[in-house]
């Protein structure tokens, strides 16, 4: 009976990066963290892109991705220009280069 199948683990991992946001800004909550996310936002509207940003403020979940300084912008699970806040631009360029297939 399947009534109490044991979970697999690697069904939970591939499950949970399934529904992993693309687009993430990984900081606390600052000014500038905040300011990443609104550009990052007009971005995606100039482009067309029907894409939900996910805001990290988890400084352990931040480091997991190896930035040490905040803001940061992620784009599938590569981490872009810690420390800097990017024009919309920036984020136009970077997205063309990085897009999602």
């Amino acid at each position: 009976m399947g009534l109490f199948k044991k979970e697999n683990k690697e069904d939970k991992k591939e499950q949970a990066s399934e529904n992993e946001a693309y687009l993430k800004v990984l900081g606390g909550g600052c000014a500038k963290c905040s300011e990443l996310e609104a550009n990052a936002k007009k971005a995606l509207e100039q482009l067309g892109m029907p894409i939900e940003i996910q805001h990290v403020r988890d400084m352990r979940d931040i480091a997991s991705y190896g930035v040490m300084l905040t803001p940061a912008l992620v784009l599938g699970k590569k981490a872009f220009s810690p420390g800097k806040i990017l024009s919309v631009d920036e984020i136009v360029e970077l997205l063309n280069k990085n897009k999602k297939e």
